[in-house]
């Protein structure tokens, strides 16, 4: 599965991968983990929190030693985005999928933009 991001500049329909190698977080223990305790991870991971509905939803870097790309979306379009450093970072944003990538996967993102899976 990978991660293909589309930007929304008018007549642009580029698309470039962010992330290959690409694990979604479905049950409640895995979104509850997600990258804590890691040491690091590859430059072209992404891990996808699906949710069922848009609301807020809160991202924190306790235990977690390294930085990332942290991004929001609902219906696949990007409503937010924000760099998190690590064990002290927070974010947060209306979406239905909240996606981690590594630090600096995401420079080229910004809101309006899409994001979606592909398998």
């Amino acid at each position: 599965m990978r991660l293909v991001h589309r930007p929304d500049a008018p007549g642009d329909r580029t698309e470039t991968v962010l992330a290959s190698d690409v694990d979604v977080a479905r049950s409640t223990l895995e979104q509850a983990r997600g990258l804590m305790f890691r040491r690091s991870i590859p430059d072209d991971y992404g891990l996808v929190f699906p949710f069922d509905e848009p609301e807020t939803q809160w991202l924190h870097m306790l235990f977690v030693p390294f930085a990332i790309d942290a991004v929001w979306l609902v219906d696949g379009e990007v409503t937010a985005k924000e760099r998190l450093n690590p064990f002290v970072g927070l974010g947060r944003g209306r979406a239905d999928t909240v996606i981690e990538l590594p630090a600096g996967a995401a420079e080229s993102v910004t809101v309006g933009d899409e994001l979606r899976l592909v398998e």
